[in-house]
């Protein structure tokens, strides 16, 4: 994987199981989480960059994409 804040793994697969199963789920982490505290001095996105990507620290920042567009495989 490219994006080193999505994780995989593989869910145990009965034999019984109704539906088709998914050989590989997917998860995000979000970078906060491995962020103990803000540091003075972070590089910051100027307030119209902010508001668009929803963070005003770059190090803080985790794309979004929705489940519909991941259908579609956009």
């Amino acid at each position: 994987m490219k994006d080193p804040q999505i994780r995989a793994y593989r869910p145990f697969i009965g034999p019984f199981d109704p539906c088709e199963p998914k050989e590989i789920r997917t998860y995000l982490v979000p970078p906060q989480l491995f962020i103990p505290f803000q540091p003075m001095g972070w590089p910051q996105y100027s307030p119209a960059e902010a508001l668009r990507l929803g963070t005003l620290w770059p190090a803080l920042y985790s794309p979004y994409t929705s489940a519909k567009a991941k259908e579609k495989g956009v």
